[in-house]
């Protein structure tokens, strides 16, 4: 009797969950999981041990697709620990729910209005035409680009490794991580040793582009190349959507931002003795690595203050909507600018592609960046008050914890307990989004039938 009890109210607590607090229960039920398995003897190499906030801090990396790290993996893990953070990563890079619906497909199993609002959710989408469909192309274009990738980087890596065991190890590792934009590596010292290679750093630049630039976005490609491959004629205008277009152009526009910044400050700096195309090749990896990449070609601490700045924006920036990055989004702070060059042009609409973007857009683009500037900074305070660092390094590593980048100054090692806590949450609340941070503690409200009269105040 009691157990029938527990078990109703148990469902009823379910049942009464909005989709965002159950994304959010999910999402945490699968860190605890990942501090489960990580934690296990045999995912260690002989007489390792981790402390328990370094255990949860690496967890969470893991399922946020950070790759922040308070260790050194390679001197950690085992191989089976290895093949365990690969599961962890490529299971939350390409999202919890996507793969439980890829799991409820192939046994079988009805997908629900609730599941798809799960869906909706996760993968920040607004229409439920065609969602199971359309998660099944992401999981298949996700898994393509890897195995490609995993393939290149492996057959290439053979002229650095001994056996080709390890040389597929590290090519498959390497696929998976630039790919879902972990930005964990297995070499100790991220793509510094491939720095002078075109090969490696172009391959990685283009996984890194594909996991970073959105899901829609690659969906919306491969139909368009398939369309044009079997001859079916479309026009561009009607063939790619508002989303595909802004976004497409925020992120190489960021992107070339990037290299023009970083080649400028640096090039009496870091890359001061440099042949011209290493410096352009590393001005170009880090930029892109900003979008949530977090693999790096050269040691950050070696940067001007001013390109840490520049990185610092960049990856509060973050990569695409429902892509595997994290950050206000791309797409958010192409609104923002927009709007405030509509307000300074008199404008009362943003106008942009032939289109006009709706004011609850507009709205919800203003509600992310003040929260996530709340957030974040929230964040930097704690830690400047407990951590003896410059500002400087602390706001960059708080802003890659929060765009779940993964670069980093040393600090994640250096700080601490509370310094790593903060880390953690700011990289939990960048993997499941602002806006369902914002929504958490949202309850169903009637919506009010009536407005109160209007009044204008004074501003600025």
């Amino acid at each position: 009797m009691q157990q029938k009890f527990m078990k109703r109210n148990l469902q009823l607590f379910f049942r009464n969950l909005t989709p965002v607090q159950t994304l959010v229960l999910i999402y945490s039920a699968a860190a605890i999981l990942s501090v489960l398995l990580l934690a296990l003897p045999i995912a260690h190499k002989p007489g390792v041990t981790i402390t328990f906030t370094d255990l949860v801090f690496f967890a969470v990396s893991c399922v946020s697709v950070t790759g922040l790290t308070p260790i050194v993996v390679t001197d950690t893990f085992s191989t089976f620990g290895l093949f365990i953070i690969l599961f962890i990563v490529q299971v939350s890079g390409v999202g919890l729910i996507s793969l439980h619906v890829i799991m409820w497909i192939l046994l079988g199993k009805r997908i629900g209005f609730r599941e798809r609002q799960l869906i909706l959710r996760d993968q920040n989408q607004t229409s439920m035409s065609g969602i199971v469909k359309y998660i099944t192309e992401i999981v298949i274009t996700v898994i393509a680009i890897e195995a490609v990738g995993a393939v290149l980087l492996g057959v290439h890596y053979l002229n650095y490794f001994d056996t080709a065991g390890e040389a597929f190890l590290q090519g498959l590792f390497g696929s998976v991580s630039a790919t879902t934009n972990a930005g964990f590596d297995i070499t100790g010292s991220s793509l510094a040793p491939f720095r002078e290679d075109p090969f490696v750093i172009f391959t990685q630049i283009a996984l890194m582009t594909g996991g970073a630039i959105g899901f829609p976005v690659l969906v919306e490609i491969r139909t368009y190349l398939v369309s044009r491959i079997t001859r079916k004629r479309h026009t561009f205008p009607s063939r790619f959507s508002l989303f595909t277009k802004l976004t497409v152009s925020t992120f190489f526009i960021l992107i070339a931002v990037g290299t023009v910044g970083l080649f400028i400050f640096e090039y009496n700096n870091a890359f001061k003795d440099l042949p011209l195309w290493l410096a352009l090749s590393d001005s170009l990896f880090q930029s892109v690595t900003t979008r949530n990449g977090g693999l790096s070609t050269v040691d950050v601490n070696l940067f001007s203050e001013a390109s840490m700045l520049l990185l610092s924006i960049l990856m509060f920036i973050g990569a695409s909507p429902s892509s595997v990055g994290g950050g206000i989004r791309t797409t958010t702070f192409a609104v923002a600018v927009l709007g405030v060059v509509a307000f300074i042009r008199g404008d009362s609409s943003i106008k942009i592609f032939g289109r006009e973007i709706v004011l609850e857009d507009i709205w919800k683009a203003f509600v992310i960046i003040t929260v996530s500037l709340a957030v974040l900074l929230s964040g930097v305070m704690v830690m400047a008050y407990f951590e003896d660092a410059s500002l400087t390094r602390i706001l960059f590593e708080a802003c890659s914890a929060f765009g779940t980048t993964g670069l980093s100054v040393g600090l994640s090692s250096e700080f601490s307990n509370v310094g790593k806590w903060v880390l953690t949450i700011l990289m939990f609340i960048g993997r499941i989004g602002v806006i369902a941070f914002i929504l958490i503690l949202q309850r169903r409200q009637p919506k009010r039938m009536y407005n109160y009269p209007k009044e204008s105040i004074i501003l600025g």
